[in-house]
């Protein structure tokens, strides 16, 4: 069976619909890395009126995240060294429905998460995007801000597909949940890393945990330390400090395939094909 066939039984939203119930710009993220083998007993056990999102009548799409960080790795070290100050900058790519989006990420006070994002083209940052990465990063208080933002360069590539889940408010907040599928990172030298039988799933929620939280507590599953970008860096990079990712890669990336051959520069352009 399909890890994602329990779906198929939840009735369909659409975008807009999605984001007006349920925007949750301003969150608490809970994450977890599943064996594929186990979602479909989480997913049989979501409660009744969960939704999935649905876009021409795909509830799996493809997306793709181009990572920039500085030459020396300011984002990376601010997030392995677990630095109270800290940021992520990416350019999402939407490939099935259309659009990118820069978007910045600043660790907020208890654990929330504040992202804002602006359209951007390609994969390069233009003068408008190094100056709305440069006024995100003042405002989150990170040191040196303008440089950082006038030197971040592409770093890693990340490629997945997604299901989007609306869940509804019994026995606590609502909530929304991305289940992410085909798990691929390639970093700058072209060197690509895949984890085709593990699922990560990330809860939005306010403080209270939601009903696919307590899903997955129910099937034995505790929420992990996973960062896209920081423990795909890691497990690519041996070399680089990795201790908040250290339990993760051991269980989960031990058993990644790696394929270190040539491989095209590693933009989202090509994904939008």
């Amino acid at each position: 069976m399909n890890t994602l066939t329990p779906l198929d039984r939840l009735r369909p939203i659409g975008l807009d619909e999605l984001n007006a119930q349920a925007e949750l710009q301003t969150r608490v993220d809970r994450k977890y890395i599943v064996p594929g083998r186990d979602l479909p007993a989480v997913l049989r056990a979501l409660p009744p009126g969960s939704q999935v999102l649905e876009i021409d009548g795909e509830s799996s799409l493809r997306y793709a995240s181009q990572y920039f960080d500085t030459p020396a790795l300011d984002s990376y070290f601010g997030a392995a060294r677990k630095r109270r100050r800290r940021f992520k900058v990416r350019a999402r790519t939407y490939v099935d429905s259309g659009g990118s989006f820069l978007e910045m990420k600043t660790k907020g006070a208890r654990s929330a998460t504040v992202k804002e994002r602006v359209p951007v083209t390609g994969d390069e940052l233009d003068d408008d995007a190094v100056a709305y990465a440069t006024d995100l990063l003042v405002d989150a208080g990170i040191p040196d801000a303008a440089h950082l933002a006038e030197t971040l360069q592409p770093t890693l590539v990340t490629r997945y597909r997604r299901a989007t889940v609306l869940l509804p408010a019994a026995e606590g907040d609502a909530s929304r949940a991305t289940i992410d599928t085909e798990l691929t990172w390639i970093d700058a030298g072209g060197t690509v890393l895949q984890l085709p039988a593990s699922v990560i799933v990330e809860t939005k929620s306010g403080q209270r945990a939601g009903a696919l939280d307590r899903a997955l507590w129910r099937q034995g599953h505790r929420p992990a330390r996973i960062s896209k970008y920081g423990t795909g860096m890691a497990a690519l990079h041996p070399d680089l400090p990795s201790n908040p990712w250290h339990r993760v890669l051991t269980r989960h990336f031990a058993h990644a395939t790696v394929d270190h051959g040539h491989h095209p520069s590693p933009d989202t352009r090509p994904l939008a094909a």
